[in-house]
């Protein structure tokens, strides 16, 4: 048969290999996805994660349950040799090696796209896994701890300082969630004020969210400040060292939350390929997701998803290309799998085309922002709109089932408050009252050797003082 091999499990490589068991022929094709975690994030829940609002093993889907037909390999492609048809695999254990494919599918997706401002390596935590969003809302549970405990103060206000990194719908979204989140927190800490919590987006633009219109973003910046957030426009991150956030405007505080969602660029993978890669590092795409060059068609290689420049036919992307974000990765995933099944069977495969209907975001509970051409609602309906899409978006009726029952559960019995931070040192616990065993007894001196004639050879074979002499210790 046929190998297919899918380099990624996110939306898009998910998403492919999802379709294709659906629409594959038994025996037509054999499907293998590589990717070093189980399971595909659905990523825009992140900042409800972050906020308590979902169980974080509700917004992932195992990859091992729902592609029933699908080889998964447990590990990170290093390299792509596509003149021969191999790709270098270093599995999550054991040595690197080889696997030979017919068909290759690259879906590696992206990162954090972070610039050399110093500090922000060492102190900033990025919003693209699960296990950053779970970090980011048990740091907020603990810092309440502690704050709750200390006396007014740069101490306090330090961990009562909350600051994010980029003015873009992640930013914004995360950003408003914690302060939603922290403001309900306040009723469990009588010892804290809301007026002891503070909390900054810096954004380098004039503007935040270009997703939606002048007007909807300004109602988001007069709405976040009327909840005691404050945005910084027109304004650079200078440095964090050791927490200090110091802005281009002169304006300095101390953070142990810094939140960064500046960007994302495409898996630093694609390095290692011999794959034509665009000027900002992505896969060159033509429009029905096959992979080109130079001379045209690079036979047998397809991509999807932010790792990838694929032209936008409707006219409203970046630079003509589609922006990297979920909404066209789930929909690439899906024609990437149709156009596939079509090449195999000697059909004729379709241009991805989709037209952005809108732009929706959670701003906490309640409150939303949607925009969809020159219209724009915010408040409660947009709220409502946006847990109604996303929860309907997340792949499956087992996990659709999960989060909206999560989100019923919440809507009576409110947010669980427990931090979970110990997770981080599980074995802390048991290796503080482990019982160990006793240490050795010391070994007994060995006697004093007998008293040996003059120059006879002692035990290390040297000759000892004339008279026989032993000395003594």
């Amino acid at each position: 048969m046929p190998k297919i091999l899918i380099v990624g499990g996110g939306y898009a490589g998910f998403y492919t290999a999802w379709k294709l068991e659906k629409w594959l022929r038994n025996g037509e094709a054999e499907v293998t996805v590589v990717d070093p975690l189980p399971y595909m994030t659905y990523q825009p829940f992140l900042p409800e994660i972050a906020s308590g609002s979902i169980e974080p093993r509700h917004a992932v889907v195992a990859l091992r349950r729902h592609l029933k037909k699908t080889t998964i390999i447990a590990g990170k492609v290093e390299k792509i040799t596509h003149a021969d048809k191999t790709v270098t695999i270093h599995p999550n254990i054991g040595e690197d090696y080889e696997v030979e494919y017919d068909t290759i599918v690259v879906t590696a997706g992206s990162v954090s796209r972070t610039f050399p401002i110093p500090g922000v390596a060492d102190e900033a935590i990025g919003l693209k896994t699960i296990e950053e969003a779970v970090a980011i809302r048990d740091r907020i549970l603990t810092n309440f701890d502690k704050a709750s405990q200390l006396p007014e103060g740069p101490e306090r206000d330090r961990l009562l300082t909350f600051v994010v990194v980029g003015g873009g719908f992640a930013g914004i979204e995360i950003f408003a969630e914690i302060r939603s989140f922290a403001s309900a927190l306040l009723d469990s800490y009588p010892e804290l004020a809301f007026e002891d919590t503070h909390f900054h987006l810096i954004e380098a633009m004039g503007r935040i969210m270009p997703e939606v219109s002048l007007k909807t973003a300004g109602w988001v910046i007069k709405n976040l400040a009327e909840r005691g957030a404050q945005i910084h426009l027109d304004t650079q991150l200078k440095s964090a060292v050791g927490g200090v956030v110091e802005l281009s405007t002169g304006e300095s505080f101390e953070s142990d939350t810094i939140v960064w969602t500046a960007g994302v660029m495409a898996s630093p993978m694609l390095k290692n390929t011999d794959l034509p890669i665009e000027e900002r590092g992505r896969l060159r795409l033509q429009a029905d997701l096959r992979v080109v060059g130079d001379d045209g068609i690079v036979p047998d290689a397809w991509g999807a998803g932010d790792v990838s420049a694929v032209p936008d036919l409707s006219g409203g992307g970046v630079g003509g290309f589609c922006v990297p974000n979920a909404q066209h990765a789930v929909r690439q995933g899906k024609q990437l799998a149709k156009n596939i099944v079509a090449e195999l069977r000697g059909e004729d495969v379709k241009d991805y085309f989709h037209k952005n209907a809108g732009a929706v975001a959670g701003l906490g509970l309640g409150v939303g922002a949607f925009q969809s051409g020159k219209i724009g609602i915010t408040g409660f309906p947009a709220w409502v709109m946006h847990r109604g899409y996303h929860g309907l978006a997340m792949p499956s009726w087992e996990r659709k089932i999960r989060v909206i029952g999560n989100w019923a559960f919440n809507l009576v019995l409110g947010r669980d408050i427990a931090s979970l931070e110990a997770r981080v040192h599980p074995r802390a616990a048991f290796e503080e009252f482990a019982s160990r065993p006793r240490p050795a007894a010391p070994a007994a001196a060995a006697p004093a050797a007998p008293a040996v004639g003059a120059g006879t050879p002692g035990p290390a074979g040297a000759p000892v003082p004339v008279g026989g002499a032993v000395s003594k210790e």
